[in-house]
């Protein structure tokens, strides 16, 4: 059987196809790259937008059109809180909650082999010429993000194991020269454990960086997405101290700028002023830094005067980038009985501005860093280029015929 692969959503999702994917390899099944030669297709859903949710649905058709024999499972996040609706699109065969590969794999009709360890498998075969991977150290989320439904859909906090996270990190550094750690709240990592009995090693984010930086010293590390406020000494001096260990850059969630509406979102571990310190704190120490943030535009209750404080807080502020969404109601989700509904044209124009301001901070970055030498790790290959990412998150694309062949050198940022 051939089956095909396609993922929505955020590295966690990209993460666990990963797992997915190795487990159908693993029964013998063979992975193609293209859905007209699949027998079966297995989609990792996303439930983050109403967007998110609509691709998934014109993905799901489109394959039943070009390929009348294929048959598709549907699986994670939208998957997990489908009413009925995936399941009634064409050719869906089965749609499953989460990413457990012994049940994606039951629901594909393949459960005759018994899937040992499935959940914490390591990934470890090359995902094409990319040399960075992914190590989701959590899943879950403890907290309640008026506009989020990830919570609904992957539940409570769970941390993984040192130990068990430095030994898939050892086996993945065989193939990649960078390691991504991912999950749905990484800054919160361990805090499930300390409340529980037998935490053993089990601490902090930090800790668990240094334990991986000591034991596998030859790969850059870097943070996906973390709360600024969840950036503690360890992880600071880790930042200003080990640059070749991991990458000077952060993805840091911001939402809003005006602390009215960050109440209103459930965000209250942080106000615009402790974010802003902690941020401005760190780009006062790193030579080189890679700053990012996700803003939602149009939330609910959001005035003009507090899409004006937003602005001013990113202008401010020494951001690389922005990714910025419309207000995308959930539902289940708490804002959906907020009330006070910002108009969609509003929400467009206060979404574009915001682009706009962090494409001309992209701009500015990067004419800041031309001609600056960079960490470079190979990440991508098309058309005689290779595409290599710096430690701060710029892309520079270069001449195959440039390239020495290794998957991680210095590169002169263009």
């Amino acid at each position: 059987m051939n089956v095909y692969f396609h993922t929505f959503g955020c590295k966690a999702n990209q993460y666990d196809t990963a797992l997915v994917r190795q487990a159908f390899a693993d029964q013998g099944l063979v992975v193609v790259d293209d859905p007209a030669a699949a027998d079966l297709a297995v989609v990792n859903s996303c439930t983050v937008t109403h967007e998110s949710e609509a691709k998934l649905g014109r993905l799901v058709r489109r394959l039943a059109r070009q390929n009348g024999r294929l048959e598709t499972v549907v699986m994670g996040c939208a998957a997990a809180r489908d009413g009925g609706a995936i399941a009634a699109l064409p050719s869906v065969r089965a749609v499953v909650g989460g990413a457990d590969p012994t049940q994606v794999l039951r629901a594909a009709g393949l459960s005759s082999r018994a899937v040992v360890g499935a959940q914490h498998a390591a990934p470890l075969q090359r995902q094409g010429v990319k040399s960075r991977g992914l190590l989701k150290i959590q899943d879950g989320c403890d907290e309640h993000c008026t506009f989020c439904a990830t919570t609904i859909a992957r539940g409570a906090n769970r941390s993984r194991g040192i130990a068990e996270l430095v030994a898939e990190a050892t086996a993945l550094a065989e193939h990649h020269a960078e390691i991504v750690l991912t999950g749905i709240h990484i800054g919160t990592y361990g805090q499930d454990r300390e409340r529980g009995a037998g935490s053993g090693a089990l601490r902090s984010l930090g800790d668990l960086l240094e334990a991986l930086i000591s034991a596998v010293p030859q790969v850059r590390f870097r943070l996906s997405s973390i709360e600024a406020t969840e950036v503690d000494d360890t992880i600071a001096r880790l930042l200003m101290e080990a640059p070749a260990h991991l990458a000077a850059h952060l993805h840091a969630p911001l939402q809003s700028g005006a602390n009215r509406i960050l109440r209103r979102m459930g965000r209250h571990w942080y106000t615009v002023e402790s974010y802003r310190s902690r941020l401005e704190w760190l780009a006062e120490r790193l030579p080189v830094f890679g700053l990012g943030a996700d803003i939602i535009a149009g939330f609910p209750g959001e005035g003009d005067a507090d899409h004006r404080q937003t602005v001013a807080l990113v202008d401010v502020l020494p951001f690389t980038y922005l990714h910025v969404f419309p207000y995308s109601e959930r539902p289940g989700a708490a804002a959906g009985r907020l009330g006070e509904r910002v108009p969609p044209g509003a929400i467009r124009d206060r979404a574009r501005e915001l682009r706009e301001r962090g494409e001309a901070k992209a701009r500015v970055h990067r004419a800041r860093r031309r001609g600056q030498r960079a960490d470079g790790v190979m990440c991508g290959r098309g058309e005689g280029k290779i595409e290599v990412l710096t430690e701060d998150y710029l892309s520079v694309y270069l001449p195959t015929d440039e390239w020495n062949g290794r998957p991680r050198f210095e590169v002169t940022v263009r």
